[in-house]
């Protein structure tokens, strides 16, 4: 790095360049949102046939096609506006420097060397220059001394100013070095096709450019750690279009998880974070052997014969079984995400926001039917035992169906209900459901994220919210009312095993305001009477189907078992249609 090329280093026409990217960019998104929200969705809901299925196919790779767009641009645009904070901060040293030495009678050569008049005891001036890379505490004492003792008074002002001459071409010389692999890396494939390659390639580049983008980063006004979601939507809320573009860009993860922030703006960060993560785990998945075609075979003891494991299949299940399955299984939990997606439009169902997702362990994800931002009603859903991200479509249908009944029950007004797989619930009925540390470790998750539907709430009047959790998510609920205060207006229990509490009063509700359903034939509620039941000092164990309790007990219809509670057409679902909508008088109770 020169000190002409730095001097006439134009800042601007990087941050211009990173200005039209960024517009691109939303051109993309919106058009992506256009062909999933409009398009795409009319079709599904108006035609069917094969031509109708077709188009939705070719929709979806030019959607996909427009998603990437969007995202490189974003990249692209933050690594440029990265590139000019860095550049310029440089050159901005360097002009003071420049300044500094005219202001001292100073003449600065072009290659950085700093001349110097005459003065005091010397007869002539002279020129020096500044070394590179920083000196040592010692080595810089000595400079001082030095200069200090020179005849000439210009003599240790000179050298301060070639030395941070030198300083600013060293440090707009690492600046451009750092930057320049990583914006020739921002490259996409010359086709119309955006692969699984393509996503992963993305993911890398984002790791590279916040490895150089920290000094830019750091310039950003800083999420709030630690801060309740008032504080992240008013973080959020200050932020310039740049500056929100450059979080997206370089941390989509974080703010994706972030409560309080708009549901638009969560469900962009997280489907670039669900992209990627699926594209990498298509191709890890790619390249693990497939399991032998010979999986078994047939031996004989004694009279009967015994069907067992090939030695082929035994060994292949020794080294890649375990790692298959996990793909496998996160793979599931991320296609039954998009499958939502693509359901946009089937008999008017709404789009759908991704306001959270992390498929490490057994993996989390939120996402809504229909945008909380603008609803006038608000379900959240809490699923139980067993639930992870590869059984997460489950409770998307679920809160799909209850999404259908309350739309229809609530007069007009919008609605959306929410899939909440926000804590590590227990994956094992026996050794994990009796435990109450995953509701107690998950609830104060489940109050933030309640606190934050309300931050986040766009409309004039505050939201109707619902609290709704299934066995062991009903225990999470009642924990969270316990060790916090639960930011909800109903609560409905379905299937369960108690709730920490033994009074409905106890649940930051009006005691009326708390629903209960127990199925025919659902054992786990007695089952889980002495794992999670309230007790009073001096009184049994109750849960929510106890009269003691005090909830109200709905009617549940012809239902049974453990699983039924939102079959489509049944009573069950109904009351938890009436009481999502806000018409919680006209629920049926059981006789």
């Amino acid at each position: 790095m020169d000190l002409t090329t730095l001097k006439t280093f134009r800042p601007a026409e990087y941050e211009d360049a990173a200005d039209a990217y960024r517009a691109t960019g939303d051109i993309a998104g919106t058009a992506k949102d256009t062909i999933d929200q409009q398009v795409s969705a009319a079709l599904r809901d108006r035609l069917e046939g094969e031509a109708a299925t077709a188009a939705l196919v070719q929709l979806k790779h030019l959607s996909r096609n427009f998603h990437y767009a969007q995202t490189g641009c974003g990249l692209v645009s933050t690594a440029l506006n990265g590139f000019a904070h860095d550049m310029g901060a440089a050159r901005r040293k360097l002009m003071a420097a420049l300044e500094d030495a005219r202001a001292a009678g100073c003449t600065v050569g072009a290659d950085g060397s700093v001349t110097y008049p005459a003065g005091g005891d010397a007869p002539e001036g002279g020129t020096v220059r500044g070394t590179d890379g920083p000196a040592s505490p010692m080595a810089a004492a000595l400079y001082r001394q030095s200069a200090a003792a020179h005849p000439n008074p210009h003599h240790g002002r000179a050298l301060e100013l070639a030395q941070r001459i030198a300083d600013a071409l060293a440090e707009a010389a690492e600046a451009d070095a750092r930057w320049a692999p990583r914006l020739r890396a921002l490259r996409a494939d010359d086709d119309l096709t955006v692969s699984h390659a393509d996503w992963k390639d993305a993911h890398t580049d984002r790791s590279g450019l916040r490895a150089a983008a920290g000094d830019y980063l750091a310039s950003l006004p800083q999420r709030p750690r630690g801060g309740t979601p008032q504080d992240n939507a008013a973080w959020w809320q200050g932020l310039t279009a740049e500056q929100r573009s450059a979080w997206l860009s370089l941390h989509p993860a974080l703010v994706g998880a972030m409560d309080g922030l708009p549901a638009a703006v969560r469900d962009e960060a997280n489907r670039v974070v669900l992209n990627e993560h699926l594209a990498r785990t298509r191709l890890a998945l790619d390249a693990v052997p497939e399991p032998p075609a010979n999986r078994w075979t047939w031996t004989t003891t004694g009279l009967t014969p015994t069907r067992t494991p090939t030695p082929e299949y035994l060994a292949w299940q020794r080294e890649h079984g375990e790692r298959y399955l996990a793909l496998q299984n996160a793979l599931k939990g991320m296609e039954t995400i998009q499958r939502r997606f693509d359901q946009t439009g089937e008999r008017g169902l709404p789009e759908a926001y991704l306001l959270g997702f992390d498929p490490e362990g057994n993996g989390r994800a939120i996402i809504a039917t229909g945008n909380p931002d603008t609803a006038h009603h608000q379900a959240v859903y809490v699923p139980g035992t067993t639930s992870n991200l590869s059984s997460f479509g489950e409770g998307i249908d679920r809160m799909t169906n209850l999404w259908r009944v309350a739309e229809d029950k609530a007069g007009g007004q919008a609605v959306s209900t929410i899939t909440w797989l926000g804590y590590d619930a227990p994956q094992h009925v026996v050794t994990d459901a009796p435990l109450s540390h995953y509701a107690d470790d998950g609830a104060p998750a489940f109050n933030r994220f309640m606190d934050g539907l309300e931050a986040s709430h766009a409309g004039e009047t505050p939201a109707h919210r619902t609290a709704i959790g299934h066995s062991y998510g009903t225990t999470l609920i009642g924990s969270a009312a316990r060790q916090g205060h639960l930011n909800a207006d109903e609560i409905v229990f379905a299937g369960s095993p108690g709730v920490q509490v033994p009074k409905a009063e106890q649940m930051d509700v009006p005691a009326d305001q708390v629903w209960n359903l127990e199925a025919d034939g659902d054992v786990v509620p007695d089952i889980g009477r002495f794992g999670h039941g309230g007790r009073d000092s001096d009184g049994p164990w109750a849960i929510p189907s106890d009269e003691r309790f005090g909830a109200n007990q709905m009617a549940t219809g012809a239902i049974e078992g453990h699983s039924q509670y939102w079959k489509e057409r049944s009573a069950s679902l109904v009351n938890q249609g009436l009481v999502v909508a806000g018409r919680g008088d006209d629920v049926k109770l059981e006789e």
